[in-house]
């Protein structure tokens, strides 16, 4: 497996797995493109600083970046909110601008150049949790189940003009901030962000030619 001569765009790049993603596609030979609404001072060329959820500004950036092999749609968030019926429109939006509308523009914007060029790679991030409701998670578990469908949806669309479109759903991401959440838990159990973008890197090459449309778990020992 390995991703030589290839262009991933990673959304969400400065986050906990997308910076373990960049790291392991540019080991297996990528060329990384990194996007997010914001990056330390200190970075290089490839980061840019855009407004996924903005429409226009990403579609006018992926005019700059050109040729995209392979999507790695990272940009996501989470949170327990109140119960279903307490959810305000706000919380409710909120969830699903950062995990349904930063995909959609982005996959907007990529998708007629691969299809130009006959050939590419589309990565979600789904969540094995919202394979069905969760208390406590009713927006959040309804916006991966977006995801999901809609990873399902591209991928019918897709597959036929040589473009695979997959998903990884995740149980708990072992990130600072899920530690910090969850003090006291088994750490051990959770899955390794470096692991997730192995899978994630191995959907987005070649040796993934012949998977679409999978929804593939990935939820380490939970």
């Amino acid at each position: 497996m390995n991703l030589q001569d290839k262009r991933v765009v990673v959304t969400g790049a400065n986050g906990a797995l997308g910076r373990a993603v960049v790291a392991r596609a540019r080991a297996l030979g990528a060329e990384v493109v990194q996007l997010d609404i914001a990056f330390p001072t200190d970075v290089g060329a490839d980061c840019h600083i855009v407004d996924l959820a903005d429409a226009a500004a990403t579609a006018a950036l992926f005019l700059k970046i050109g040729r995209v092999d392979v999507l790695m749609n990272v940009a996501g968030g989470f949170d327990m909110g109140p119960r279903t019926w307490e959810v305000t429109d706000a919380q409710w939006d909120a969830m699903f601008a950062i995990n349904v509308r930063t995909l959609q523009n982005a996959v907007r914007a990529a998708v007629p150049g691969m299809i130009a060029c006959g050939r590419g790679s589309i990565v979600n991030v789904g969540a094995l949790g919202a394979l069905k409701g969760q208390g406590g998670m009713s927006a959040y578990t309804a916006a991966k189940s977006v995801v999901m469908r809609l990873t399902e949806s591209l991928s019918a669309e897709l597959k036929e003009q040589g473009i695979n479109v997959n998903a990884v759903l995740p149980s708990l991401i072992d990130t600072p901030r899920n530690r910090a959440d969850m003090p006291g838990a088994d750490y051990a159990r959770w899955v390794g962000v470096d692991d997730l973008a192995a899978v994630m890197c191995f959907l987005g090459s070649d040796a993934a030619g012949a998977v679409h449309g999978v929804l593939l778990p990935v939820s380490g020992l939970v």
